[in-house]
């Protein structure tokens, strides 16, 4: 199938990109096109007007504020993998990054367009989940910062307004002598995983759990923390007993069902890889301590 009729719109600056967002009242933005595409040649979607970001330089790049680090919406996936300002000080979201799709994909993809997406499998989000990452959008109205966990509302489902557009993505990093992990499970690599999960951990001196981060996607509409496991941890000493009554919490969680993966078996897959995922953190944890 092709694409239904459209406009084509080429701004060559966010403010221009925003006036022609709020005039329309059909309108889709394309980032690196690698969801909208075949969603438009499908005709699962039918915009009047596409807006294409890619000519807005303003809206790439990766930069240091404070402690922490800014990353704009059309910052391609690439940029992000061969970061070294990534590589140090977000291991996790350079972990992550490595599992979406292939080369190719990674070359066009960019990091606003899978957050505004919200494949509730893709990595990105999962990672902005277990980051606690804050989001600027923008629109001819002014702009709002609003969480992730505020942003993703529900399946492919996010906060945004009909006229705002993502525009940058800010990260606070976790100490360096934190433990990261990100696993997946795919029928093969590139494929879009059934279940992805993140972790996070922090120990202190005695080597108990000071902070942690447990997320999982993949499983529900949205990817989410996982919060009972989360409390299991925080403050114990993490022995293989500790960790698997944590990660059993992944067990219980509501998933989502379909022809092809029905609820309990992600519920079962998510508690096997929140083990994984927590086991390796600790370890890397353990030797930075």
């Amino acid at each position: 199938m092709k694409p239904s009729p459209f406009s084509l719109h080429l701004p060559e600056s966010l403010a221009e990109a925003l006036d022609l967002l709020a005039s329309s009242d059909n309108a889709r933005v394309i980032a690196g096109g690698q969801s909208l595409m075949p969603m438009l040649n499908l005709r699962l979607a039918a915009p009047d007007d596409v807006i294409d970001l890619n000519g807005i330089s303003e809206l790439a790049g990766l930069r240091e504020e404070g402690n922490d680090i800014v990353i704009g919406a059309m910052t391609r996936q690439r940029d992000i993998e061969f970061s070294p300002m990534v590589a140090e000080r977000l291991p996790l979201l350079k972990e992550a990054i490595l599992n979406v799709g292939h080369r190719q994909t990674r070359n066009r993809g960019t990091v606003g367009g899978s957050l505004c997406h919200l494949d509730p499998s893709a990595e990105q989000p999962a990672v902005a989940v277990a980051m606690d990452v804050r989001l600027s959008l923008r629109s001819v109205r002014g702009e709002r910062t609003v969480s992730m966990r505020d942003f993703a509302v529900d399946l492919m489902t996010s906060c945004l307004e009909p006229d705002e557009v993502l525009a940058a993505v800010r990260f606070t990093p976790w100490p360096a002598r934190a433990g990261h992990a990100f696993v997946e499970y795919g029928r093969r690599h590139g494929d879009f995983a059934i279940v992805s999960a993140a972790a996070l951990v922090l120990l202190d001196a005695g080597g108990a759990v000071e902070r942690c981060s447990l997320t999982l996607g993949g499983v529900a509409s949205v990817p989410f923390r996982v919060e009972a496991a989360e409390r299991v941890l925080q403050g114990s000493r993490p022995t293989e007993a500790v960790v698997r009554e944590a990660c059993s919490q992944a067990a219980k969680c509501e998933a989502i069902s379909d022809p092809a993966y029905p609820a309990w078996y992600r519920q079962r897959l998510a508690q096997r890889l929140l083990e994984r995922t927590v086991a390796k953190a600790l370890e890397r944890a353990a030797v930075q301590s």
